[in-house]
């Protein structure tokens, strides 16, 4: 509905207007078991529940007219002022018409509100596996008005007293401390938040308990309860022990560097079904995704990615939900700190000590892609609705903005940037901001001038390339060293780096080890290294060691050559992600053939220590088999990769981690009939590898590659799913069904997807993710011109996210021909009037489809 936009002008002019004093807020979630009243629902009707919310709230204007937001089926009563409106009248489905405001203003709206099954809003799951009934609550950036009605932006903060009335035997979290009282659950009223952050869970959760308790300089003591929840057919796999134990980690180190105590009282959180995001900051009831729970045997990158997100969402406490931005312009200010925060507490805090690796190799990744696409933008981005909004949880937003913030802590100094992030704590608790306020504390603390710089990085878009330039004299030593700084055509920006610069070579037995290292300031075009001037000649030079600034590494040509060859001989780890990193980047930009790429990660991957950086080599090399190495090159390509992946199974410590890795890889690269017939026996049992426990989530990353080769078929999936019959198990079902080879299966799946609503979003997510095989080019092939036909109605018709998921999920990126490019520049050139936000996902899929064009004729040419 076009009504459920809001635009950026919209929201200063009513924040301009209005302030909110509070907000009271009456559920009545006992519809969400049992059958819906027959009065009430009609077939095809929502689910719907009731919503009572008192706001009370001043208008700078007496006489102004303005607006409330609700996303609802219906109204059943509304008043403003303890006059009667008629819901036909001020209510068109997402927004309540408020003519002559008072200087004071009370408003309650009556209305009934749907539970979703998209995740947006008050989502509502059954169990399969027990018939449990669950809910949550999900609202960035603006879906709380699917809840109660409200004034739906971040600068309207306001404090919030919740009740709820739930089926009997439920228990009901909220931000604050709950207590049911005569069957009604009443909680404590919040602080001043924003609208998106308030939240609720119901049902009858597996819940835990634990304390927090820290005693400050002062003598006062802080005690923060604990909670940890999922549902009951969780809970035998719930390490809640290591939860507790990540998130006490975290308070700790957060109150030790901010000086700021944790300011929401307790501190719950939910792991929860078919979760569209990660995690979010619900301050005192924080959400995640229920797949941190692990029903199966994962490596330590999986703990250690589960603790930064507990940690990154807890840096959010403060960054986010303390001080909020004003719009979502200012995302960053919560997103890139966030991001940084979890990455700088999980090495200063936990068990995980090398989190900056998983960053380099991972975080920064996604940010790179980001940020060379079309559809890039300055950190400070120009936010001009709520589409723009939701779009721009992006790589550029999280990982970019982060990789800033680790430079800017380079640039100013970590004492200087925390004491910074301590002072704008205590001057804007509880408010709103913008760039220039975090601006002038860290200018305060650290005597440099951020007005040039901030103009650099984070009001410009693109990517720099950093490369280095070596003289040599005729006795093998440096005679100049120098950086070449370049910026793409469409971002010409070149900005201040702080960075070092590593010299390496090998040690007499044979390792590759850094011999000299400077840290200087690149600026302009060229910046000679004279600290490196005399030094003996490098076998590798690595600028951005450390990985300080944010750039895409570059090599001359010796260094080149050294990687080739001892890339795997490099001690260091994190200068060893630095270069797998660089050289997928070279892949990416068609400067590196993807069977080169390849071939490295055969060759090397298998001496990779780190179980993060190997996870992603692997994703890595099957992204360069997928996109950018030639079509003739790909069975060949297959082949290898299987072999490869086969060999380092077997050759894996027994019951190791890097087992676990290799078999999940193997499964993913399997094809020719001997590999998938091991899969097969290694699910009956019989075939085995030592050490090699084929758990339940194993069988099923085992059948995905049987399925989608049309070995393993409709029974033999609907046998799995009787041994694993849960959530997890009818999600991975969906998704091995609709991945089999047939014209058939694909016509279901499309049309489940595309053409009705009645899936979940974690089944739309599990259908198209069975549905898009790298095997199944052809028979895909007709789907491309269905796709463009469909995606504008699809666009209309269905909520935001569910949409988002449809056409970047189903884009025809495995048709890459210039057939398909032409076919989707046709779309935009017909389409110049369609939605900002849709143009935009079609165009960062084009631009994908192009680079992977333009790697494919890279490989082509290196075939001779």
């Amino acid at each position: 509905m076009p009504g459920e936009n809001l635009s950026r002008d919209e929201a200063q002019e009513r924040a301009a207007l209005l302030s909110v004093d509070g907000y009271e807020v009456s559920l009545d979630l006992r519809s969400a078991v049992g059958d819906q009243d027959a009065g009430r629902a009609a077939e095809g009707a929502p689910r719907t529940f009731r919503s009572v919310t008192t706001i009370r709230f001043r208008s700078a204007e007496p006489g102004a007219t303005s607006f409330a937001d609700l996303i609802a089926p219906s109204v059943t009563a509304l008043s403003l002022n303890g006059k009667d409106l008629d819901p036909g009248e001020v209510f068109d489905g997402t927004r309540i018409l408020l003519e002559d405001l008072a200087a004071d203003n009370e408003l309650v709206v009556d209305a009934q509100c749907a539970y979703s099954r998209t995740g947006e809003g008050m989502h509502r799951f059954v169990d399969p596996e027990d018939g449990e009934v669950y809910l949550y609550t999900q609202y960035e950036p603006a879906d709380s008005r699917r809840v109660f009605a409200n004034f739906e932006q971040p600068d309207l903060k306001a404090p919030f007293r919740f009740e709820v009335r739930a089926p009997e035997g439920w228990t009901v979290w909220s931000n604050g401390v709950g207590e049911l009282t005569d069957g009604v659950w009443k909680f404590a009223e919040t602080k001043p938040i924003s609208t998106y952050i308030t939240a609720f869970a119901a049902g009858p959760y597996h819940y835990v308990t634990d304390s927090y308790s820290r005693t400050f300089d002062d003598g006062t003591t802080l005690e923060i309860p604990l909670g940890a929840m999922c549902r009951k057919g969780l809970a035998p796999y719930f390490d809640s022990d290591d939860v507790f134990l990540v998130t006490k980690q975290g308070l700790d180190f957060f109150h030790e560097h901010f000086d700021y105590p944790y300011p929401f009282g307790k501190y719950d959180q939910a792991f929860v079904p078919e979760y569209n995001l990660g995690a979010m900051e619900n301050p005192g009831l924080v959400t995640f995704r229920e797949e941190f729970i692990f029903r199966g045997k994962v490596t330590q990158a999986s703990y250690e990615g589960r603790a930064n997100v507990i940690l990154h969402e807890m840096a959010h406490m403060w960054f986010g939900d303390l001080v909020t931005m004003e719009w979502w312009d200012d995302l960053w200010l919560k997103e890139s700190f966030a991001d940084f925060m979890g990455a700088f507490s999980l090495v200063g805090a936990t068990r995980f000590k090398d989190g900056w690796i998983t960053f380099a190799n991972r975080r920064k990744a996604w940010a790179y892609r980001a940020d060379q696409l079309p559809s890039t933008h300055p950190i400070t981005a120009d936010i001009r609705d709520l589409q723009d909004a939701k779009l721009n949880f992006d790589g550029i937003t999280y990982a970019k903005g982060a990789s800033v913030l680790k430079q800017l802590v380079a640039y100013v100094g970590q004492d200087a940037f925390l004491e910074g992030a301590r002072r704008y704590f205590k001057r804007n608790a509880y408010g709103n901001t913008r760039l220039g306020d975090l601006l002038s504390v860290l200018e305060e603390t650290s005597g440099r001038d951020l007005a040039t710089w901030a103009r650099a990085w984070l009001q410009t878009a693109g990517v720099n390339s950093l490369t280095p330039q070596v003289i040599l004299s005729a006795e093998g030593r440096i005679t100049e060293l120098a950086v070449l700084q370049e910026a793409a055509e469409s971002h010409p920006e070149l900005r201040p780096h702080r960075v070092a610069v590593g010299l390496y070579r090998r040690t007499p037995d044979g390792a590759v080890e850094r011999y000299a290292r400077a840290e200087l300031d690149v600026e302009g075009p060229r910046t000679v290294v004279a600290e490196l001037v005399g030094a003996e000649a490098p076998e590798l030079v690595l600028v951005n060691d450390d990985d300080l600034t944010y750039c895409k590494i570059r090599f001359d040509e010796g260094s080149l050559a050294t990687l080739r060859e001892r890339l795997g001989e490099i001690t260091d780890p994190l200068a060893r992600a630095l270069c797998w990193s660089a050289l997928w980047n070279l892949t990416r930009d068609a400067l590196m053939p993807a069977r080169d790429f390849i071939g490295l990660v055969l060759r090397f991957a298998g001496r990779e220590s780190d179980i993060g950086v190997l996870q992603m080599l692997h994703a890595w090399a099957d992204s360069a088999l997928t996109f950018y190495a030639a079509p003739g090159w790909r069975a060949e390509g297959e082949r290898l990769l299987a072999e490869g992946a086969l060999k380092e199974l077997r050759l894996a410590e027994p019951g190791s981690q890097h087992q676990l890795t290799w078999a999940r890889f193997f499964a993913r690269v399997a094809s020719g009939p001997a590999d998938l017939q091991l899969l097969g026996g290694l699910l009956e049992g019989t075939a085995k590898i030592d050490g090699l426990v084929v758990d339940q989530e194993l069988r099923w990353a085992f059948l995905e590659p049987l399925a989608a080769h049309g070995v393993a078929d409709e029974s033999r999936l609907a046998a799995e799913l009787a041994r694993d019959d849960t959530a997890s198990g009818k999600r991975h079902q969906v998704r091995c069904l609709a991945a089999r080879p047939s014209a058939a299966v694909k016509a279901q799946a499309w049309a489940a997807v595309v053409e009705s609503d009645a899936l979940s979003n974690a089944l739309v997510e599990a259908t198209i993710a069975g549905f898009d095989q790298p095997s199944q080019r052809e028979l895909l092939a007709p789907y491309a011109a269905k796709y463009f036909d469909a995606i504008e109605r699809v666009w209309a018709d269905r909520s935001i996210q569910i949409a988002m998921d449809v056409v970047k999920g189903l884009f025809p990126s495995l048709q890459d021909s210039q057939e398909t490019l032409d076919a989707t520049d046709a779309w935009l050139a017909a389409h110049e009037s369609a939605a900002p936000a849709l143009r935009r996902l079609v165009l960062e899929a084009r631009d994908d489809l192009a680079r992977a064009l333009r790697g494919q004729a890279c490989d082509v040419a290196a075939a001779g």
